[in-house]
């Protein structure tokens, strides 16, 4: 248990901000498998949505930013990959 007000406060933020990371997180890890269940071909739609999600979570510090770019680069990979096949 916090000892201060404002230690109360900070847990509070804490916990909010937790689950609105974790909710971003959970809508990458989905939209990540709605792209890659495509197949040989996901949809450049898709593909956009993606990355600029991955952008603004790496703008607002629930990723790395060198891991937004490290997914991003898989993610171009597999479609440059995927349209090298097609």
């Amino acid at each position: 248990m916090a000892n201060t007000r404002s230690a109360s406060k900070r847990a509070r933020q804490t916990t909010t901000r937790a689950l609105r990371n974790r909710s971003v997180l959970t809508r990458l890890r989905g939209m990540q498998k709605g792209v890659s269940a495509a197949g040989s071909k996901p949809e450049p739609k898709d593909v956009r949505a993606m990355i600029s999600a991955i952008d603004k979570a790496a703008k607002r510090g629930i990723i790395h930013k060198n891991a937004a770019k490290r997914r991003k680069a898989r993610l171009n990979k597999s479609l440059g990959g995927a349209a090298a096949a097609a």
